[in-house]
């Protein structure tokens, strides 16, 4: 039986992701076409490496009681147990129950990206989220506890020296809770995971940036299991008929 370098495939995988978010930085001039390639890039390697269990777009972020939140620049979500998500003109609105995690893309990672990328999760987190009892059988499974929305921030690299260093640490925990990150990768420069209960900070190293975030974020959903059921009449009242 032969044998693989694991490893080496990672690097691999790594180098070329960077390679292709560097020549758009490069070549790209037009601050919004540039963001849009960059985002574009997060989704198309998320959705290639990711289990299928998850979808991954950017999107706006709707209640059942028709709050929106900003437009997403990634969102990966559950679409097999969610009964809809809605396709208006290529603009996704997805329903608040079946997001994951959700992700700010920037070309690079400083104080006020942080800031700004915890507003735009925290009109994520304000919305409500239903659920409901599932029928099987013998009766109903008691309705499921939502999980707090796992959130982070992409970017290419740091404008501080050392990249993820005190700098970066306090500009994290200056977020209130409902803005906080919880994990994030700076490519060229090392990849971060929070824990607030311990006040700790996880973080890779430069040459592993890739590979960390991806294995973190992984056990991170993991935990999050599966979405709870979507209280459908609740978005079906909107209707006359219901």
């Amino acid at each position: 039986m032969g044998q693989i370098d694991i490893k080496g495939l990672f690097y691999s995988l790594q180098t070329q992701m960077s390679a292709k978010l560097s020549t758009n930085r490069q070549h790209i001039q037009h601050p919004g076409i540039k963001g849009d390639s960059s985002e574009l890039n997060w989704i198309e390697w998320l959705k290639a490496y990711l289990p299928k269990r998850y979808s991954v777009d950017k999107a706006f972020i709707i209640d059942c009681d028709g709050n929106i939140s900003d437009q997403i620049d990634v969102v990966i979500y559950d679409q097999q147990y969610s009964p809809f998500v809605f396709n208006q003109d290529s603009a996704y609105y997805i329903p608040a129950e079946s997001v994951y995690a959700v992700f700010e893309v920037k070309q690079e990672i400083n104080k006020d990206y942080i800031v700004y990328a915890g507003e735009k999760i925290k009109s994520v987190r304000s919305l409500r989220r239903t659920t409901t009892a599932i029928p099987h059988a013998g009766g109903y499974y008691e309705p499921k506890q939502h999980k707090k929305i796992l959130s982070g921030l992409l970017t290419l690299s740091s404008s501080w020296n050392p990249p993820l260093g005190e700098s970066f640490e306090k500009a994290i925990y200056s977020l209130d809770d409902e803005s906080r990150l919880d994990i994030g990768c700076v490519l060229e420069e090392g990849s971060f995971l929070v824990d607030y209960e311990n006040t700790s900070i996880a973080k890779s190293t430069q040459q592993e940036s890739l590979i960390f975030f991806f294995l973190k974020l992984l056990i991170e959903l993991q935990k999050l299991g599966t979405a709870p059921a979507i209280d459908i009449n609740c978005y079906g009242s909107a209707l006359d008929s219901i």
